[in-house]
């Protein structure tokens, strides 16, 4: 399978950026403003030392980037060779996604300087900045690149599209460039992210405190949506959408006129929703209990995180086409809610299921 890399690049810059910054961009944002500046062996006479200038900014940005470059490279060389086996369950990227979160969660309060966190910081090893000493921005740039290396754990719904593009590849370097080419489309949002963060960090006087609050509240947004989306890929009942759905909050009733939606053939419930860039329409369908039931969702031009469709509390899991229909069996339905995401909790949607009346 020959696929177009240029597309693959745009993929990156136009959408990945956006979706995968979202939880991995938290995490970097977080790194580098609670990261201990390295000091130089000899640090010399301090008079007349040029101030930190932006190459000194970007070195963590550029060893995350060099880090995750190299981790999805080798990911795309085994996912051209074996195929979906190397990919990680859908319950074990969910639990990385919610410990992601609250690390996420624990450096924004650190930056906002909550006492219990206040001491979180992040050096690399002893004995690797030995290999570097004297060379302060390669020592920055250690912790960073570790996690660009780990990032691969906590793959983004566009990063799952792409993952299975280079799954149908067949060739371990075709599958390598897909991911590589991939990665290099995200690298501007993500160095946006890690700039502003390290010059919030270096910052002095009353402009310094302004940025640790400002960084610190993005970091802590960031913290809560990646855990949420991370108790919405597990079924978790305190998701958000869960929460909202059984407080009443969720202004999505389930539509009782289902229309063309829901229909019964033959014994069998056929249920229809769309998945649209950006959203699952309806969010919400009403459903008879007791019956054989064939879920198909039906994509028009979506694209995005939308396109990884999982059903947690069946073990489901679906990358959708850009446009056409994707039939899931459900077996027979009992009574309750079933609900479903896109791989990073993004978008949510449930099937009410009532018992049929007589």
């Amino acid at each position: 399978m020959s696929v177009n890399l240029v597309s693959v690049l745009l993929l990156g810059l136009l959408a990945g950026g956006v979706s995968c910054a979202a939880v991995q961009g938290g995490l970097l944002a977080g790194l580098v403003s609670r990261q201990r500046r390295p000091v130089p062996a000899d640090p010399g006479p301090r008079r007349g030392q040029p101030a930190a200038g932006p190459g000194d900014d970007l070195a963590p940005v550029g060893g995350f980037l060099a880090g995750k470059l190299l981790s999805h490279t080798l990911l795309g060389v085994l996912l051209g060779l074996l195929g979906t086996a190397v990919q990680l369950g859908m319950h074990v990227r969910a639990m990385v996604q919610v410990g992601a979160g609250l690390l996420i969660i624990a450096m924004g309060l650190a930056q906002l300087g909550v006492k219990a966190f206040r001491g979180l910081t992040f050096t690399p090893p002893a004995s690797w900045t030995r290999l570097v000493r004297g060379r302060a921005r390669s020592q920055s740039a250690l912790a960073p690149a570790v996690l660009g290396v780990a990032s691969v754990l906590i793959p983004c719904g566009v990063t799952l599209s792409v993952m299975a593009l280079a799954v149908a590849s067949g060739s371990p370097w075709q599958g390598a460039a897909i991911m590589a080419v991939f990665v290099l489309g995200t690298a501007p949002l993500f160095t946006l992210l890690g700039y502003a963060a390290a010059r919030a960090r270096r910052a002095a006087g009353a402009w310094a405190r302004r940025l640790a609050v400002t960084t610190g509240v993005v970091v802590l947004a960031l913290g809560a949506y990646t855990l949420n989306g991370g108790l919405e890929l597990s079924g978790s009942p305190v998701a958000a959408s869960q929460l909202a759905y059984a407080l009443g909050l969720g202004g999505d009733e389930p539509d009782a006129v289902t229309g063309d939606r829901v229909t019964v053939a033959d014994g069998r419930q056929t249920v229809v929703v769309s998945a649209v860039t950006g959203a699952y329409e309806p969010a919400s369908l009403q459903v008879a209990a007791g019956l054989p039931t064939t879920l198909i969702v039906r994509s028009a031009k979506a694209r995005g995180c939308v396109r990884a469709f999982v059903i947690p509390d069946l073990g489901i899991e679906k990358i959708l086409p850009i446009s056409g229909d994707t039939r899931i069996d459900l077996g027979v339905l009992k009574p309750g809610t079933l609900a479903y995401s896109c791989s990073m909790g993004m978008y949510t949607g449930r099937l009410t299921i009532t018992e049929a009346t007589p």
